[in-house]
C-alpha cells in the first residue's frame, strides 16, 4: 500500500475523514475557525462546547463552523465536577440540533450522553487516561476512544504511564478505533502511534501553534521557543493532576502544594478559568495557568493547518515506506 492510501483505516472510515488525525477540543482554544481549518485539511476538527458561555452560544459556533467547512467536525463535551454545574443536557441538545455527527466526551462517565447521542445518530469518542477507563468506555458503547499518555496537556490521570507503553497496552485489549493522544506533533509520532496499534493521533498543543488558532501570537511564540521540560504538574497532591505551562503562576501553585495539606480553595485565586482564558486573549503567559504538553519541545513553527497536516502525512508515509518497510523485507 503506497502513499496517502496507507492511512485509510477504521478511524477514517468510521468518522468520514481523509486522514487519521484529530484536533483536541481544548478549552478556550477549540473554536470554529480552527476546527473548520483542521477539517478542511482532511483531519477531524473539534469545537470545545464549554468554551461557549451558553448552549445558545454553542449553537451559533456550530453554525459558524458549518459555514466554513462541509467536512465532518466534532464537538468536545467535557463532563466535569464543578461548584456551578453547566447545563450539559442543553449543550448536548444544541449539538444534536446543529447536525454535528461526532462528539468527544471527557471527564465523568458519559453513558447518559452516549445513549442519547447514539439514538440521534451521533458517534462518540471518549477520552481516557488508562486502559481500565478505555475498557469501561467500550462497555457503554462509544464508537472510539482517545487515550492520553502521561505526556499530554491537561489531565494525564494519576498513573503516570507514558504513551509508548499505554497505547500498546490499550491496543492489546481494545477492539474499537483508538486515537493516541499526548506527545504527538509530526509524522514520526503518527508512524509510531500506528505501529503501537492506534488508529491515529489526537493533537492539541500542535494545533494551538497554527495560523488559524485564535490564541494570541505571544502564546504561540512562547510554545515554539519552549522545550519539553517547560511544563509543570499541578494539583498532584489533590489527586487531580494537570499538566500546564511552567510560569510564575504554576510555580506559585507548586510552592503552595509543597507546604502540605493544600486544597483547591488555597489556590483558587491563582487557577481560575478566567485567568487562563486571559492568557490566550492577551498574550500574557504569566497571567494564569494554561494547558500545554511536553510535545512543545518538538514544535518549531506556526504553519497553516493544511500545511501541517499535509507535512505530517507525507513524513509519516516516508517513514513507513522508506524506513520500516525495507527493514521488514530484509
Amino acid at each position: 500500500m503506497k502513499g496517502k492510501s496507507m492511512f485509510k483505516n477504521r478511524f477514517t472510515k468510521t468518522f468520514g475523514v481523509r486522514y487519521p488525525i484529530m484536533q483536541g477540543g481544548m478549552q478556550w482554544v477549540g473554536r470554529a475557525k480552527l476546527a473548520a481549518a483542521v477539517s478542511n485539511a482532511g483531519a477531524l476538527g473539534c469545537i470545545s462546547a464549554l468554551t461557549q458561555a451558553t448552549p445558545e452560544d454553542l449553537a451559533k459556533e456550530i453554525q459558524v463552523c458549518r459555514d466554513l467547512t462541509d467536512k465532518p467536525f466534532a464537538v468536545n463535551l467535557s463532563i466535569l465536577p464543578s461548584l456551578t454545574p453547566r447545563p450539559y443536557d442543553e449543550y448536548r441538545q444544541a449539538i444534536i440540533e446543529g447536525g454535528v455527527k461526532v462528539v468527544e466526551t471527557a471527564g465523568n462517565n458519559p453513558k447518559e450522553h452516549v445513549d442519547v447521542l447514539r439514538a440521534a445518530g451521533v458517534k462518540t469518542i471518549h477520552k481516557c487516561t488508562s486502559v481500565r477507563h478505555a475498557l469501561k468506555a467500550v462497555e457503554i458503547n462509544v464508537d472510539a476512544v482517545s487515550i492520553d499518555g502521561f505526556e499530554c496537556a491537561g489531565h494525564p490521570g494519576e498513573n503516570d504511564i507514558p504513551a509508548l507503553v499505554l497505547i500498546a497496552a490499550a491496543a492489546d485489549k481494545i477492539d474499537i478505533p483508538m486515537i493516541a493522544s499526548g506527545g504527538f506533533a509530526d509524522g514520526r509520532g503518527l508512524a509510531a502511534a500506528l505501529a503501537l496499534g492506534a488508529d491515529g493521533i489526537n493533537m492539541g498543543t500542535r494545533f494551538m501553534c497554527t495560523v488559524e488558532s485564535g490564541i494570541h501570537e505571544n502564546v504561540k511564540n512562547h510554545i515554539v521557543q519552549a522545550g519539553e521540560n517547560d511544563t509543570n504538574l499541578v494539583f498532584r497532591t489533590m489527586n487531580n493532576t494537570s499538566r500546564v505551562a511552567k510560569n510564575a503562576i504554576s510555580e506559585e501553585v507548586l510552592a503552595i502544594e509543597g507546604r502540605g495539606g493544600a486544597t483547591i480553595s488555597d489556590v483558587s485565586h491563582l487557577v481560575s478559568g478566567a485567568r487562563g482564558r486571559l492568557v490566550y486573549e492577551t498574550g500574557d503567559v504569566d497571567h494564569g495557568i494554561w494547558s500545554v504538553g511536553m510535545v512543545q519541545g518538538l514544535i518549531n513553527d506556526v504553519p497553516e493547518c493544511k500545511v501541517l497536516v499535509d507535512r505530517i502525512i507525507a513524513d509519516a508515509a516516508a517513514i513507513i515506506e522508506n524506513r520500516l518497510m525495507p527493514s521488514l523485507k530484509t
